[in-house]
Order: C-alpha cells, then sequence, then structure tokens
C-alpha cells in the first residue's frame, strides 16, 4: 500500500519535516520483528571453540585488544563471527584492528581478527596489561546502529588516537547495526544492562585497577550510566573512584533525567572530591539525535534544543545561542574541580549526521583525545556565558586540516 505525502507547512522546521518523512519507515521498524534465522542458536555454540579453555592460548601480539561481548556467536563457519542476536551468555575475547583479507585472487575483504577466551585466563591477562600500564584501562561501550566490525574498528581508532598505552577494552551489546532497528536497540540494550553492569563491578574491584577510563557513544551511555550509579552504591568497600573519568560523546540520554537522577549519585560532592568528572560532547548539527528528539519529545544530552520557549527567547534576547544545556551539580560546584564539562562541537560537525566528530572532525578528536589521556581543559576550547560549557570554534579560513590522518592516525 503505498503512502501519499503532501507539502508541509513553513512552520514545520528541518527536523520535524524529517521526523513526518521518515515516520513511514519508522512505524514498519517497529514492527518488523526480528528474524532468528534458519538455524538454531544452540547449533552455533556447540561447537568447542565457542567454549574455549584456559589452555586455549591467544596470541596477544596478533590480537591486542579485549572485547567482552553478549552478541551471538557463530562458531560453525571458518572464521567466528559475532552476529546481532542475544547470546547464551556473556563471552570473552581479544581482536586486532581492521585487516584486508584476500578471500579469492584479486577480492579481498575488511575483516577483524578475532579469537574467544577462557573467561579466568581472559581476566588473568588484562590484569597482567592494566599493572604494566599503571593499571590505567580504557573501556568503550558503542551506540545504536552498530556490528561488531564497527564498534572494534572504532575501538581500535579510539586507542591509536589517544596513543593509549594501557588495554582498551570494547564492550559490545547486540545491536543490529540497521538503520531501522533503532527500537530493538534500545530494547537489547536494556536487556542487557545486568550483563554489563556486572562486568563493570568485577572490573572497578580487580586489584590491577587504579583508573578505568569510560567512554560511550549514542545509545551506549544509556547503557553505561545506570551501571555507573550501581556500581556505585554496591561496590563493597564502598570506594568507586577507579571510575573516575567518564567521556559521553553525542549522548542520546533525556537531559532531564540525566540532572535530576543521574547525576546526583554520580557526580555527588564526595566523588567529584575524588576526582570523579564527565566529559559531554554535544551538537545542534546531531542529526541522529535531532531525530532521537524528535521520537521521545524531550531534548537529549548530547543535542542542546531548547525546550522551553522562553529560555530561547531569552537566550536570542541577550544575543547568545539558543542552545540549553544540562547544568552543573549544584551541589558539587563547592569543590574546587569541574564535575561537568559540556564542549559543544557545533561548528566544527562533520559527517552525513554530525553524531561521530569525536572521530572524524580534527578539533573535535584532538580535544577527546586529550580528554581520554587526562586533560581537564585542552587548549583550542572558548569559554561561553556558562562555566561548564565550551564551545570549539569553526575552523579558520584558508586552513584545511588533514581530517583523516589527524583522527585515524595511521599505522
Amino acid at each position: 500500500m503505498g503512502i501519499e505525502t503532501l507539502p508541509l507547512p513553513r512552520r514545520f522546521g528541518s527536523s520535524a519535516k524529517w521526523t513526518i518523512l521518515a515516520l513511514p519507515w519508522l512505524l514498519a521498524a517497529c514492527v518488523t520483528p526480528v528474524d532468528y534465522g534458519k538455524i538454531p542458536h544452540s547449533a552455533y555454540v556447540a561447537p568447542d571453540r565457542c567454549n574455549p579453555k584456559a589452555t586455549d592460548g591467544v596470541e596477544e601480539d596478533d590480537k591486542p585488544f579485549f572485547f567482552v561481548t553478549s552478541r551471538l556467536p557463530d562458531c560453525l563457519t571458518e572464521n567466528i563471527s559475532l552476529l546481532n542476536h542475544r547470546g547464551d551468555k556473556v563471552r570473552y575475547g581479544r581482536f586486532a584492528g581492521p585487516r584486508d583479507v584476500e578471500r579469492e585472487p584479486g577480492k579481498t575483504i575488511r575483516t577483524i581478527p578475532l579469537a574467544l577466551s577462557d573467561s579466568q585466563q581472559w581476566w588473568a591477562n588484562l590484569a597482567g596489561k592494566m599493572k604494566a600500564a599503571d593499571g590505567r584501562v580504557l573501556l568503550y561501550v558503542h551506540g545504536y546502529r552498530e556490528t561488531f566490525f564497527s564498534s572494534s574498528r572504532d575501538t581500535a581508532q579510539i586507542a591509536r588516537l589517544a596513543n593509549f598505552t594501557g588495554p582498551a577494552i570494547q564492550y559490545s551489546w547486540p545491536s543490529q547495526g540497521q538503520l531501522l532497528k533503532y527500537p530493538v536497540d534500545e530494547t537489547n540494550m536494556y536487556w542487557d544492562e545486568r550483563n554489563f553492569r556486572k562486568f563493570l563491578m568485577r572490573l572497578a574491584q580487580l586489584e590491577t585497577t587504579k583508573e578505568i577510563i569510560l567512554v560511550s557513544h549514542s545509545l551506549g551511555a544509556r547503557l553505561v550510566l545506570p551501571s555507573v550509579e550501581y556500581v556505585d552504591r554496591n561496590v563493597p568497600n564502598g570506594d568507586s573512584s577507579v571510575m573516575s573519568n567518564i567521556i559521553l560523546v553525542s549522548p542520546d540520554v533525556d537531559t532531564q533525567d540525566f540532572e535530576r537522577d543521574i547525576a546526583e549519585e554520580i557526580l555527588s560532592d564526595r566523588r567529584v572530591r575524588n576526582d570523579r568528572r564527565i566529559t559531554v560532547y554535544a551538537s545542534i548539527n546531531d542529526r541522529a539525535l535531532s531525530l532521537s528528539d524528535d521520537i521521545h519529545g524531550y531534548p537529549r544530552l548530547g543535542y542542546p534544543r531548547c525546550f522551553d520557549p522562553f529560555e530561547a527567547a531569552d537566550l536570542k534576547a541577550r544575543n547568545l545561542p539558543e542552545r540549553c544545556y544540562a547544568a552543573h551539580p549544584k551541589y558539587a560546584q563547592t569543590v574546587d574541580k569541574a564535575a561537568l564539562t559540556i564542549v559543544d562541537t557545533t561548528a566544527i560537525s562533520r559527517g552525513r549526521t554530525g553524531h561521530s566528530n569525536y572521530l572524524l572532525s580534527a578539533p573535535v578528536c584532538r580535544d577527546f583525545a586529550a580528554v581520554v589521556n587526562g586533560e581537564r581543559k585542552p587548549a583550542g576550547r572558548q569559554a561561553t556565558h556558562l562555566d561548564h560549557v565550551f564551545v570549539l570554534p569553526p575552523i579558520p579560513k584558508g586552513e584545511k586540516p588533514d581530517h583523516l590522518a589527524i583522527c585515524r592516525r595511521k599505522q
């Protein structure tokens, strides 16, 4: 059945128009079930290599990065792959950055080499790597519309961009990797919260853990924030200060929820005094979050739209940009440390959606790498009328930075 679209009145903004035009496809995504497939899921994990033993070693030099996943593995093929279905349990492994592999003469494919590991051996190997890096570990949680390939590629890029010398871990939950599966991704993200928070609890309690640099992108923030709050409440010794540097890139989180509930616990006075801080990267040119904003009805943390028209009018009257950000926690303002820092990347957004500036735009990549490495006020930021909000200014005319080389730092 065809659906006729009518011209929209001029009063509709671009985001509203986009939402209306996309509505038939969004509705289709909501009512289209996930395809189970033609093979029983139990068959995928039946081979022994899907359940490795401690004696099954993994070549560390060949696969330098760590992963934890609740995705269903396919161990029936020549090379193990991780599917977009929910797995029967959390699994551990190692992987390498993208490689070109020749499948037949003259034809190559881009792939991620990976191997599953015994969980106890995995934790022992991780502890050894952390000990050699002063207890620092980088943990990345991806967002919506990701496959294991894309999240692995991004993890490797983040580690390379920041020149991170400690172990880098990606937590891969079963995102569908498809544009029109946002509702499924939301469902799977919430389904996986118990798995992730148990993993984060164990990582925070590991004897060798001294600092967790926790990075999330997009929908991944909704998995990370309540899990951090859970660990804060339940860690036996009461000390969760190892989770000190939390970075939320384009977070698909309700701004008011963040202000009212999440920030109150995570950025409490005591935790900020113990060096806890959150850095948020936001952009009003983020088309993905603009659509999420329209779907959910309220502003997202990474998309600084003014919900209150009177606040927007006041900003305009003061000749300020009509952008509204999450407020800095008042109870943390007495501490001589920044609890919450918001970096507005609107002026230098890149890509079709402006949703991944931290991996695409040279100025954002530089700032992001500095924050990963512990800097609180990297050079290049400009102050705003709010003490906790900064902007990254437009690239000066005549300058043409090599975004690809700066952001990817090819080996």
